[in-house]
This record gives structure tokens, sequence and C-alpha cells, in this order.
């Protein structure tokens, strides 16, 4: 199937869930404690900021691991598909070093990066996708979770990065607009929703994905309550962490 036939095929349904990510936005905003911090902070926290961009290298770091076991689903399962998802994790494959210059520029190496233990909110991130995999028997989360991400980060990023050079100075955070704009160049957004539509062929099936975005987002909400608790606040209230895992 073609990527314009599946544009088309599932263009309602791609409306709706492109809805559901602004809406998300929103109310990330609105609801979580400390979420503009890097948007709208006068004064940014150098600890938030630095422990934010370390958490997104781990995490890029151990998506590698994800799309490994995904191409390898693929390979079994639809070899052209093995080949584009081979193609897509080759590009971003290294980017992680895009971030880890930034973090040179504010005093933060390499050792100190991947010596860092991940936040808990990253682990539990992690253990979804491979969930998704032994248990679900397919890379429906991770590829839900990629196209969360993809569009999410356009809908936030430009905003932090423009205030944190702003306060931070012009070009402490090259790095990360690197990244904005190569995602950008590359449609990456439109590439992970074309694979994700290939395992559309039910109603059900657009329902799992629903659900599948909706427990990234509350992950998501939940790594940046734990991220500002922990470096703004100085303590972690597990009550606060758990009632946004289990918000509606």
């Amino acid at each position: 199937m073609t990527n314009t036939v599946v544009k088309e095929k599932h263009a309602e349904f791609k409306k709706e869930v492109d809805a559901l990510l602004h809406d998300m936005v929103e109310r990330f905003y609105r609801e979580v404690e400390g979420a503009d911090h890097l948007f709208r902070a006068k004064e940014i926290n150098l600890g938030y900021y630095k422990r934010h961009v370390v958490e997104i290298i781990l995490r890029l770091r151990m998506k590698r691991w994800i799309d490994a076991l995904t191409i390898h689903y693929f390979t079994k399962h639809n070899p052209v598909l093995a080949k584009k998802w081979c193609a897509y994790t080759e590009d971003e494959m290294l980017h992680d070093s895009m971030f880890a210059k930034d973090l040179e520029r504010v005093g933060v190496g390499k050792e100190e990066i991947y010596s860092t233990e991940p936040l808990f909110t990253t682990k539990l991130l992690q253990g979804y996708f491979y969930y998704g995999l032994e248990h679900e028997g397919r890379p429906l989360a991770s590829l839900a979770s990629s196209y969360f991400i993809e569009n999410v980060s356009l809908m936030t990023q430009p905003k932090w990065i423009a205030n944190v050079e702003e306060r931070l100075g012009a070009g402490t955070a090259k790095g990360q607009q690197a990244h904005v704009d190569h995602d950008l160049e590359d449609d990456h957004g439109d590439f992970v929703w074309n694979v994700l539509m290939t395992f559309v062929e039910t109603e059900d099936d657009k329902r799992r994905i629903v659900e599948h975005i909706t427990n990234v987002y509350k992950l998501f909400c939940a790594f940046y309550t734990e991220l500002y608790q922990r470096t703004v606040k100085g303590e972690v209230d597990d009550v606060a962490l758990l009632e946004v895992l289990v918000r509606p």
C-alpha cells in the first residue's frame, strides 16, 4: 500500500489523533506542575535543564534497543517495513550527540551523562515498550509513542528552545534546534504515521492506538512531574506522581 493510499484511507483517524495530541499539550501545561518551566520561566533552573537533556539522551539511547526489536519484528512479518524502519533508525541512531553537545556547553560531559541512573518514569516508559513487544507480540506501543513524540516535540520544543536560549545564552540549545529542524525536514511524523497505520484493519486497532497514545501521554506527564519535583522542589511526592499516572 502506498503512502498516499494510507493517508487517504486513514485521513479522518489522523485528524482525530492529531486533535487529541493538541488537547494533550494544552492539558499538560494546565495540569502538570512545572510543565511550562522551560517555556515561560524567566530564571531557568539549571539543574532542571541539565537533567532534562540528560534524560532525553538516555531515552534516545534506550529507544535504540526498542527500534532494534521493532526491526526484528518487521523482518519476520514485513521486510519492506523492516528496510524502512532500518533507515529511520539509522537516521535517529546518533541524534543523542546533538543533545550531548548542548550539555557540554553548560559543563556536563559524556561520562556524567551515561553514568546517570535514569529517572523512575524513564524506566517505566521503557518497560511499557517491552511489555507491548513481549505480551502484545507487536511494537504497537513503541510506534504509537514515536508518533506522539514526533508531534508533541514539534508543538513544544521550538518554544522551549527559544526561551532557553534567551535565558541561558544564544547557542545554548543549538543541538536541540538542529534536531527539531532535521525532523521537520525529513517529515518523520508522516513516516511514522504511515508505518503505524499498517497495523490498522479494524476499529479495535484504532482503539488500541489511542489507548497507547493516552498511556504514553500519562507517562510523559509523570516524567515532567518527577523531573520538576526532583530538581526544583528537591523531593518527590509519590502520591502526586501516582495521581498523574492514574488521571483519566
